[in-house]
This record gives C-alpha cells, sequence and structure tokens, in this order.
C-alpha cells in the first residue's frame, strides 16, 4: 500500500488562484467584547479560534487569503470583525470545486474540546451552526485531515501555512 502525503506546508507565494476550502486558525490571548456586524456585541476569550470558509470568487484560495491576512479597512464578513482583534497562526486549505466548507465546520464542532463561541458565524448563508470554532489547545492539522477522510473518502490534500 502506498502512502499518500496528505498534508502538506507550503510557502503562502506559491498558493494558486484555484477555488477550494480553508481553514484559518487564529488566537485570542485576552477576554474582549468586540462588535461583530449585525450578531452585536460578542465575547472574545482565550484560546484557539477556527474559522471555515470557502473561496470561489475571483482569485480563489491566493486571493481569500490574501485578503483574510490584512485587517480589513471595511470589514464585509463576519470574519472580517473578529480578525482586527484576533492574531492569525495558521491557515489550512485545499483546492478543489466541492463546497466543503460546511463538511470542513462540522468535523471543527465535533473536534474534542470544541464549543461554539459565537452562534451564526459565518453561517448566514447556510444551516450550520457556526463556521467558527473555540478550542482551548493548538488543533492539528493532521487530526482534522484524518476526521475528513473519516467522512468523505478521497478528500484533497490539505496544505497548511504557518504564519510568524
Amino acid at each position: 500500500m502506498r502512502s499518500l502525503r496528505l498534508c502538506v506546508r507550503i510557502d503562502i507565494k506559491k498558493m494558486r488562484n484555484l477555488p477550494g476550502t480553508y481553514a484559518l486558525i487564529l488566537i485570542s490571548s485576552s477576554d474582549q467584547l468586540i462588535e461583530i456586524g449585525k450578531l452585536g456585541r460578542v465575547s472574545v476569550q482565550p484560546g484557539f479560534y477556527v474559522y471555515a470558509g470557502s473561496a470561489f470568487g475571483p482569485g480563489g484560495i491566493k486571493a481569500r487569503i490574501a485578503h483574510h491576512k490584512r485587517i480589513a479597512a471595511r470589514p464585509h464578513w463576519h470574519i472580517d470583525y473578529l480578525r482586527a482583534y484576533l492574531h492569525l497562526v495558521e491557515i489550512w486549505y485545499t483546492y478543489d470545486c466541492g463546497h466543503h466548507e460546511h463538511l470542513w465546520a462540522s468535523v471543527l464542532g465535533c473536534s474534542k474540546g470544541a464549543t461554539t463561541p459565537i452562534p451564526g458565524f459565518g453561517a448566514s448563508d447556510c444551516r450550520c451552526k457556526s463556521h467558527l470554532y473555540l478550542i482551548s489547545f493548538k488543533p492539528s492539522a493532521r487530526r482534522f485531515r484524518d476526521k475528513l477522510r473519516a467522512k468523505l473518502n478521497g478528500h484533497g490534500r490539505i496544505f497548511t501555512h504557518k504564519l510568524k
């Protein structure tokens, strides 16, 4: 049986302009009360936040990740509001035309120690409980990948990028 390397680190400059699904791993080191668009004032506590999203617009994954790396001057998505207060530490992504962000959110929500800090976050256009989860310890891309593959055999390769 041949071994497939399904979790690969890649330089962000090498990302391609293809559609896909991604997860942002962010960290908060303090309690904060912040305003998030129509969701209103929400409490943010210390820990790792993981957000699942998709990139099917112009520029695909590369453009969407470039957007999320910056602090938005005029926030558009829920994550844009949160991003101004949390530090982005890692990105996981895959290239494919399937809309897997809901599966990713479901797998994240079932992760050990995961809680839903803001119900409806990033999920205003779907039936998901949330696309954002709070985990008290740093999540593992490898464990996440294994859980995804158990739910969707043949899921594409997941790339990871750690930020400084």
